[in-house]
């Protein structure tokens, strides 16, 4: 049995590529993009979705929690040549909720178990490295939930602030970070949030490409054996990302981004909700507050986007050595 795998940074063409993959491999799309699970964040995450979209919807009851699990009708959108196919995994959850990789595994294991069951080809696409890696290898997961509170106060902290509060809350946690991880703001926020809460960090496994390290290996109708193709997507410059990436933020403004955004905080939303806590919403959203200008608005959104794509070279070069 295939699945593909695309991979690797944002603005990169991934989902142009799946879209051919779908038409030759009779495939479905499934994709693991955390920001794109969220409903109601459409135009900011880049969805790539027409205006006559069709939601087709399954409920399943996970953890007591109910999540919607469904698939856009993509063979409607004239922009593609797909027949009867399908993409699954955008709008799972509200964005005042918290949505966690194991909890995306879930989902996304019965989702493929589906798509098999149809004889159909899984074709996976996105950009978050870690959903990836516990669905592939089933990454030990940190009983540590998000806490979004302490990262609002943490959020305007430079990395030598960060570096010192967490050596002075878990000295150990410091030291066994590499050089990147210790100067990437984000990794070293989560590493407090877990000191905090007096959490442990588990042994990620080593990346193989053997059909018996992955845990989809184990899914109903996969015995035969998984064969996965994988297919990284990276910038070729760090000037080619920037263009890239600059044109894809234009184009997300005109398109309607900050009608979206104000739109979300009418409806009660806020910068403190899990998914508003992501690259773009939080930039319109000091906009709307007059805390930036316009352009200034653009320009730090554009850097968040630029350092973003560096984050997952380097995560996935470091997990999925494939990709160099």
């Amino acid at each position: 049995m295939d699945i593909f795998v695309l991979f690797g940074q944002t603005a990169t063409g991934k989902t142009k590529k799946a879209i051919e993959l779908v038409d030759k491999y009779n495939g479905e799309i499934v994709n693991f993009d955390s920001r794109q699970i969220y409903k109601k964040l459409d135009i900011v995450t880049g969805k790539d979705l027409s205006s006559n979209k069709q939601f087709v919807q399954q409920k399943t009851q996970i953890k007591s929690c109910k999540y919607s699990i469904g698939y856009y009708e993509i063979n409607t959108d004239t922009r593609y040549t797909a027949h009867g196919s399908r993409l699954w995994l955008y709008d799972i959850i509200d964005p005042k909720k918290i949505f966690s990789p194991a909890e995306y595994v879930i989902v996304a294991e019965q989702v493929i178990k589906d798509i098999i069951a149809r004889g159909k080809t899984p074709i996976l696409v996105g950009g978050t490295g870690y959903y990836l890696r516990h669905l592939l290898f089933g990454v030990p997961e940190i009983n540590v939930q998000e806490d979004w509170v302490l990262r609002k106060e943490l959020e305007t902290k430079t990395v030598p602030e960060l570096q010192k509060i967490l050596m002075e809350k878990n000295q150990a946690f410091l030291l066994s970070m590499n050089n990147s991880d210790r100067n990437n703001p984000r990794r070293l926020v989560r590493r407090i949030e877990i000191a905090n809460q007096g959490g442990t960090l588990p042994t990620p496994p080593a990346f193989s490409s053997k059909t018996e390290t992955l845990r989809l290996g184990n899914l109903e109708g996969c015995q035969a054996g998984v064969k996965i193709t994988y297919l990284p997507f990276f910038h070729i410059t760090a000037d080619c990302a920037r263009e890239k990436i600059a044109e894809r933020v234009k184009q997300r403004i005109e398109n309607g981004a900050l009608k979206e955004v104000e739109s979300l905080l009418k409806e009660g939303y806020t910068a403190l909700d899990p998914g508003l806590n992501a690259i773009g919403y939080s930039q319109l959203i000091a906009y709307i507050n007059k805390e930036l200008s316009l352009d200034e608005t653009k320009k730090q959104w554009i850097t968040s986007e630029i350092q973003y794509a560096k984050r997952q070279k380097t995560y996935f070069n470091k997990y999925f050595p494939i990709s160099k």
